[in-house]
């Protein structure tokens, strides 16, 4: 059974139909990504597990149906979602924006050490643990925004662009600690993103939404070599 499961999934805003039954599927330790132009309904997706939209069909979760769960409570069952535009709350600093990631927990002992564990991968975070995180590179909110998600200790990882406005370089390094947490710690990863040529080296499978609809899926290694996503998403 996949980690998490939409099946016939629609969504709409007011008048607007965002999701024309759409179905999917992520499998637990799994890296998928979702590609498309803007308008193609990614970010809807992500917000229909997370339950910010209205939608129907199902959503399944480690066998639970979400329903209509409140964002907080599809947030309890091990859910974490990054949106676009990073979200970090500008006047706390970075430690105040990471113990926020973990305000379901209650043992802070346990917070401690998930500190210690997200220098492992960000080592910049102790160095400006006091600094207010409206005062960091866009990058370094960005992978302040991974960290705090991750200070919960999810089951699923969910990313909307995140990439965007960001340097190649600062880009490449959120997918390899991407890839790192996958492989060391068997985290599950749901990203959405518009780069299809680093989405696609990342992940192990990939779907490609257009108007709302799924036009495209397979393994991520296929779809690099098919036509029309060259042409499309790759260049050439």
């Amino acid at each position: 059974m996949p980690l998490l499961e939409l099946v016939e999934v629609s969504a709409s805003y007011g008048a607007v139909q965002a999701l024309h039954g759409i179905s999917l599927a992520v499998e637990e330790g799994t890296i998928v990504s979702v590609l498309g132009a803007n308008g193609a309904g990614k970010t809807t997706t992500l917000r229909a597990v997370s339950g910010m939209v209205s939608s129907s069909g199902e959503v399944v979760f480690a066998g639970q149906r979400l329903g209509r769960r409140s964002p907080d409570g599809v947030a309890r069952l091990g859910v974490a979602h990054v949106p676009e535009g990073r979200g970090t709350f500008g006047a706390l600093t970075v430690w105040e924006n990471l113990r926020l990631g973990a305000y379901a927990r209650r043992n802070g002992r346990s917070l401690s050490a998930d500190f210690d564990r997200m220098q492992a991968y960000f080592p910049w975070l102790g160095a400006r643990r006091n600094q207010p995180a409206g005062t960091l590179s866009g990058g370094e909110q960005q992978m302040l925004a991974l960290a705090r998600a991750l200070m919960g200790r999810p089951r699923l990882l969910m990313l909307d662009e995140p990439s965007l406005g960001l340097a190649p370089l600062v880009v490449r390094e959120i997918f390899r600690i991407l890839r790192e947490l996958n492989e060391r710690e068997g985290l599950t990863v749901l990203v959405v993103e518009q780069n299809a040529s680093i989405a696609l080296r990342s992940s192990g499978h990939a779907y490609v939404l257009e108007v709302g609809r799924i036009a495209l899926s397979g393994p991520s290694a296929e779809l690099r070599g098919h036509e029309s996503i060259r042409k499309t998403y790759l260049g050439y």
